[in-house]
């Protein structure tokens, strides 16, 4: 067996070398519903998207420290003053 029929071939492609053409079309519609799935699953989406960036975060917090600092305080500073602005004009 060679090493390349052992690359393993993510749910979304079809592998190559299926000479039947009933396997392949099942490969293909297999493929297409899985990417479809894929695409459709917001909720998977978010949760991989916040634990980059949240990896991101850590790493930018790691190499350097006092601007993560000056980052968090940014942030924390525009969202009190969005609840703020907001409290307010509900409140007139």
């Amino acid at each position: 067996m060679s090493s390349e029929t052992d690359v393993p071939v993510p749910r979304t492609a079809v592998s190559l070398g299926i000479d039947d053409p009933v396997e392949r079309a099942r490969a293909e519609l297999k493929a297409a519903l899985a990417a479809i799935e894929e695409k459709a699953n917001v909720p998977k989406r978010i949760s991989r998207a916040a634990e980059r960036g949240a990896a991101d975060a850590r790493t930018f917090a790691r190499k350097n420290p006092a601007m993560a600092v000056v980052a968090v305080a940014g942030v924390a500073t525009a969202v009190g003053l969005t609840v703020w602005g907001l409290v307010r004009l509900y409140t007139r």
